[in-house]
């Protein structure tokens, strides 16, 4: 029997090195250097855990080769591919915001690039029904000329565009559960109406200047763009509702050919960069959810690209549990701190949630889009 997800990674993606700057966005007199927030261990360590358990063997393994210029300049400019290929020549750089690199980046980059394009285009021309890419770096934060937030190149917008422009896919909805906001995708579709781009996320965390509810797309892109800005605090009950109440609806009013998601775990309550309260248990949930959602609407097509999650011992369970409910598998392991989370103080709903989710629900139900 032909396994129905398929796998993508690459040992190249675990050798970026964006530097030594911890949990800042540079170094300074005062910080002792340290590894970077973004490093390869909670990536690799979900790829050595899915060997372990066993669980990999049930899936379709791919290693795609690196994404080519023709495909990463359908989203990004050249002056800014340039300025990558420049830095990787000498001594690395920055991207431009918070998205440090040094040479040998840009390959891992490219890699990152191809595993995202590889993944969408099994799924959308059939060979597959569901893939997970386990892309590193990341790529939800950058923007056509600027990297951001860890992020060199845009791994969604690029296998999304490419997937469009041969024919593959048509409507795509792509939701994006990082807890920092999906800027990339925004940028990317906001004038678009075929690309639904929803994001839940934790309010005014990063980047600064995007993310709010209002932000709905413009030209004949308007209402083809959904943000969640959720307060910090959020757990079960708080997303448990706005997926249920709006997430899920949005996306199944627009009936999409495509499901691709923005796979982050530092929405999870062990990350060092987000402030929200989910066990690994929320994210099979959200999984099983979307899988259920795409079989209804389009013919099971789901794509989970790995983005952000900096808890190098809590990632590999969340993704261990997201790819055995992608790939509707009995094979699990314990999660030793999954239900001590579920009891923690303040997982349930909270007013002032419900009364978020449920204002934009109505606001986005009287605009015709549910």
């Amino acid at each position: 029997m032909t396994a129905a997800t398929g796998f993508f990674w690459h040992e190249r993606c675990f050798w970026h090195d964006p530097g030594a700057i911890g949990v800042f966005s540079a170094p300074g007199e005062f910080l002792q250097p340290q590894p970077a927030s973004e490093s390869p261990e909670s990536k690799r360590r979900l790829k050595n855990l899915l060997e372990v358990s066993g669980l990999i063997d049930a899936l379709a393994v791919r290693k795609p080769p690196p994404a080519r210029r023709e495909d990463l300049e359908r989203f990004h400019t050249s002056r800014y591919l340039e300025a990558l290929e420049a830095g990787d020549r000498g001594r690395g750089g920055d991207g431009g915001d918070c998205a440090p690199f040094t040479p040998g980046s840009l390959a891992a980059a490219r890699q990152s690039a191809g595993l995202a394009i590889a993944a969408v285009e099994a799924v959308a021309t059939g060979e597959l029904e569901r893939a997970y890419a386990l892309c590193r770096p990341p790529g939800h934060h950058a923007e056509a000329d600027l990297g951001r937030g860890f992020c060199l190149l845009g791994n969604i917008p690029v296998a999304v565009m490419r997937a469009r422009a041969l024919g593959q896919a048509g409507r795509v909805a792509i939701l994006d559960w990082d807890v920092h906001h999906g800027n990339g995708q925004q940028a990317a579709f906001y004038s678009d109406p075929e690309v639904l781009t929803v994001s839940i996320h934790q309010a005014g965390n990063y980047p600064l200047d995007t993310g709010t509810f209002e932000e709905q797309g413009e030209g004949d892109g308007e209402g083809a763009c959904l943000n969640l800005p959720l307060p910090p605090g959020c757990g079960l009950g708080a997303y448990e509702h706005a997926m249920t109440e709006l997430v899920l609806p949005a996306i199944e009013a627009f009936a999409p050919e495509l499901i691709v998601v923005a796979c982050g775990y530092d929405a999870c309550a062990k990350d060092p960069l987000g402030k929200m309260l989910l066990n690994s248990a929320a994210f099979a949930r959200m999984t099983r959810q979307l899988r259920e959602l795409a079989e209804r609407r389009c013919q099971g097509r789901l794509v989970m690209i790995h983005e952000g999650g900096y808890s190098e011992g809590y990632v590999p369970l969340c993704g261990h549990a997201v790819v055995q409910a992608l790939a509707d598998s009995d094979i699990t392991v314990p999660d030793p701190q999954n239900d001590e989370i579920a009891a923690w103080a303040y997982q349930a709903l909270q007013p002032h949630q419900r009364e978020l989710i449920d204002a934009w629900r109505a606001a986005w139900a009287a605009a015709g889009r549910l």
